[in-house]
């Protein structure tokens, strides 16, 4: 979303004014854009005219926003979005510099009442890690405000006890009375309505699977799941000492007659599934396969974890498993994917109060309980809106990314839902995963192969690519303008080195 320079900005950026002022400013006008992005746009311009040369003391950044008549999230967001275009350092107890690598020391000179700048020694990253899956920023800088008071109000309604005392077992089992209130209206979206007695709230999906694989299995079992497969799934199986055993999955995902061969040979005790938007292939199971696995499950008295983080993403989504068998699925969901990653509350739906105090139990011998500030923001943002406001801007900035890829990336190359953040890139046969991976991060960039993921059968020549990873929308062409740029070579010269 796009926002016009308020006014006053472009009132403070006059020239005359600014001269003296005795305080850097920027001159916003005729920028049509959010404010962080033009104030950061500011700086790289004044870099280039000289105006800002390396060493230069930045202004305070809560007096930058009083002068400009901003809160000070929006100046700390700009100076951000500067360093990381590699414009501006901050050195603790001295301030903000203009760094010696925005290219124009030879210029002005260094400041008077600046340090001498400092060479610093770093190890070279990956400048867009798409590593974790994470959902793009949202470009409405005004749903910062709606968080903040969001925060605040959470705050307020927490009883204080809850921190300063462990919480007490009742507490602990699966989450407050309201906490998993708010669980269950965040759920009927997808189940419809749902008893918050069956409501377990967990820190997060990984110790969600924890606590189930905790209470369906031990040492020794063997588990379900796709071929392909979340890697924190395959992460905790390990840990419990299970075996997995990787179903056959095509382009709509999960093989119900391969499924059905796997239980009846291994015996498993749980069947993992993502059926919206599987990670990493971005299938999703049609409406008569949901029906099928469903049917097989109950036959065979097999548990469904059914991975639902996703699923809210697509507002034409299938209804889940756990719609068909409720009896035996438990189904998993939370805020990371769609609301905000840092928020780490899941929700599980268990088939009956029974099994969710079974999972509250395992949940407490892995985790304790669950934090409860996050629990208390999550059911705050969920009672006002502000969860809802959030996903529908996740949605539509990764609507506009997807349209992106799509226009750069060759369409027999990808395989990605509209309203999804990530895409499956195969590779043409001159590439391997490997070489392919190794070229992108010589580039900057790191993405997770194919490997990561499998489970059963040959390893494709693929690798998921995360959209949301870049923060900007033009970090997030420059992406994959690498990507399309590294399809169209040869290994042979995208690898030359002397």
């Amino acid at each position: 979303m796009q926002s016009d320079i308020p006014a006053r900005i472009a009132e403070a950026s006059d020239p005359a004014e600014q001269s003296g002022s005795g305080i850097w400013q920027p001159d916003l006008a005729n920028r049509n854009k959010p404010v962080y992005l033009a104030i950061a746009d500011a700086i790289a311009d004044d870099v280039r005219s000289g105006r800002l040369a390396s060493g230069h003391r930045m202004p305070p950044q809560r007096a930058l926003a009083d002068r400009l008549g901003l809160d000070l999230t929006t100046v700390s967001r700009a100076y951000g979005e500067a360093r990381r275009r590699g414009l501006l350092d901050a050195r603790v107890g001295q301030g903000t510099f203009i760094s010696a690598q925005a290219g124009i020391s030879t210029q002005a000179g260094i400041a008077p009442n600046a340090p001498p700048p400092t060479t610093v020694r770093r190890e070279a990253a990956p400048v867009i890690d798409m590593t974790m899956n994470q959902p793009p920023l949202p470009d409405a800088p005004e749903l910062l405000d709606r968080v903040r008071q969001g925060l605040a109000q959470a705050m307020l309604r927490l009883d204080p006890q809850f921190l300063l005392r462990y919480p007490d077992t009742a507490t602990a089992a699966g989450g407050l009375e309201e906490d998993r209130a708010a669980g269950a209206h965040w759920l009927s979206r997808r189940l419809g309505a749902v008893d918050a007695g069956r409501i377990v709230v967990c820190p997060g999906t990984q110790s969600a699977l924890l606590a189930l694989l905790s209470m369906l299995t031990r040492p020794g079992d063997t588990v379900c799941t796709e071929a392909l497969t979340y890697p924190g799934f395959k992460a905790i199986a390990g840990q419990l000492g299970l075996r997995v055993v990787g179903v056959a999955m095509d382009g709509d995902g999960l093989d119900p007659d391969a499924l059905r061969a796997a239980v009846e040979v291994h015996a498993p005790k749980a069947l993992y599934c993502t059926p919206t938007l599987h990670n990493p292939t971005t299938a999703t199971l049609p409406a008569d396969r949901r029906a099928a696995i469903a049917a097989i499950a109950r036959d065979h008295g097999l548990p469904i974890i059914e991975d639902d983080i996703y699923g809210v993403l697509p507002q034409d989504a299938p209804p889940p498993i756990a719609t068909l068998a409720p009896d035996i699925t438990f189904h998993v969901t939370g805020l990371a994917k769609c609301v905000a990653p840092g928020l780490r509350i899941t929700y599980v739906a268990a088939p009956d109060a029974r099994q969710a105090m079974r999972l509250a139990a395992a949940q407490r011998a892995t985790m304790l309980g669950t934090p409860p500030i996050p629990a208390a923001v999550a059911t705050q943002w969920i009672g006002d809106g502000t969860a809802d406001a959030l996903l529908a801007a996740i949605r539509a900035e990764a609507t506009v990314r997807q349209r992106m890829a799509r226009d750069l990336l060759p369409p027999s190359a990808i395989t990605a839902h509209p309203e999804g953040f990530h895409l499956w890139l195969r590779l043409p046969p001159a590439w391997t995963r490997g070489e392919f991976a190794a070229h992108l991060r010589s580039r900057g960039i790191a993405a997770a192969v194919s490997d990561t993921f499998l489970t059963a059968g040959p390893t494709p020549e693929a690798l998921r690519i995360c959209l949301g990873a870049p923060v900007t929308r033009a970090d997030c062409r420059h992406m994959l303008e690498i990507l399309a740029d590294t399809l169209e070579q040869s290994p042979a010269l995208a690898g030359i080195v002397i």
